[in-house]
């Protein structure tokens, strides 16, 4: 399988399955002198990590990190452990697998999962827990996503919410980024955090789940970042936020709406501002014109389908293509949605981060 890498500058590789003994990941292009310790990485995976609540997975994952190379620390560095700018590589240990719940469903196909996809290419598939396809990946991107965010410059803020839930969308006059840490759904609303418990307890014990939508946004992003034609910002923001498992659409700015607005308002108008830079009126297009940064904050929101581990029987072939039923039992999100929350910040950090890279390497410090 090839393809386990992303990114040009900041380049990152993932490796491991759902139920192997580990997965992880190898920075590289990672600048030398950034202070890196494991605890900087273990603060974005605790958000992540399954176990948490009633309202994701109940296997229990501590998600302990470990560094293997790229840092160092002497008397020299006054004892900090600073990147060396040799490749970072890091491992997280898998101490909860259960295969023994996947056995029932090892020579069926599990309609909407990758089960038939993954065996039609390779002729052979891990059906325990999805091996390579399962979320559990996500662990490895979001332990990258820590280091990116030491690559970017302090003023850049990522932080991403779920703003809808099946078909429940938040109010967004009532949009509180403190909320986002105060509930198990990383809600900025506070109101719809406390329906969303009802709701997703009821798709629970209906043995189903449900869908989700992610906004991320990163603000403080310096005007250049990206590049005309092939090497557009968004763009590559596109292709990241649907490398995530179950995502089935992505939009920057209004994106789909857009296509409703007329001519007059849907351009980002500008007035002077201050320090010889414009003052934008609206940020329709999401921080991004021509696949540059504007400098606004980048809006990049993204929908995750139901996921298809559910104990509610359905149809399906097996692999000699005898019709069956199957029942998907073990530990499953009823909305994978909440914790691509986390993985969506990673994925943006990690964009940010090779394109500011990039743009240093062709412009400048600037």
């Amino acid at each position: 399988m090839s393809h386990n890498s992303f990114g040009h500058l900041f380049r990152v590789t993932t490796f491991g399955e759902s139920h192997g003994p580990a997965l992880g990941c190898v920075v590289d292009g990672c600048p030398p002198g950034i202070p890196l310790e494991a605890d900087d990485i273990q603060a974005e995976l605790d958000r992540r990590k399954p176990g948490q609540s009633r309202f994701t997975t109940q296997r229990r994952e501590p998600d302990q990190v470990r560094i293997l190379s790229g840092v160092f620390a002497d008397d020299r560095t006054e004892g900090r452990q600073l990147t060396t700018g040799t490749p970072i590589a890091l491992l997280i240990e898998n101490t909860d697998q259960r295969s023994k719940d996947y056995s029932e469903i090892r020579d069926s196909y599990r309609p909407g999962h990758a089960d038939y996809a993954y065996d039609a290419k390779y002729g052979i598939r891990d059906y325990r827990g999805g091996g390579r396809s399962s979320a559990r990946e996500t662990a490895a991107r979001v332990a990258a996503g820590a280091i990116a965010r030491k690559v970017l410059p302090a003023e850049v803020i990522v932080q991403a919410a779920l703003v809808q839930m099946g078909p429940h969308a938040i109010d967004r006059a009532r949009w509180d980024w403190a909320e986002v840490e105060r509930n198990p759904f990383f809600c900025p609303d506070a109101e719809m955090a406390a329906f969303y418990e009802g709701y997703l307890d009821g798709i629970r014990k209906d043995g189903s789940s449900v869908g989700a939508v992610i906004e991320v946004v990163a603000e403080g992003v310096p005007p250049g970042l990206g590049a005309p034609i092939y090497g557009k910002l968004d763009a590559d923001l596109a292709a990241a936020m649907m490398s995530i498992n179950a995502v089935k659409g992505v939009e920057i700015g209004d994106g789909f709406a857009s296509a409703a607005l007329r001519g007059e308002e849907n351009a980002d108008e500008m007035r002077s501002g201050n320090a010889g830079a414009p003052t934008f009126l609206a940020n329709h297009a999401g921080g991004i014109l021509g696949g540059i940064a504007t400098g606004q904050p980048i809006v990049c929101r993204f929908a995750v389908k139901p996921t298809s581990s559910i104990l509610t029987p359905r149809r399906t072939v097996t692999r000699d293509n005898r019709d069956a039923d199957i029942v998907t039992k073990g530990r499953h999100d009823p909305c994978v949605g909440i914790r691509a929350v986390p993985v969506a910040e990673a994925m943006m950090a990690c964009v940010l981060a090779d394109h500011y890279l990039r743009h240093r390497g062709q412009v400048g410090a600037n």
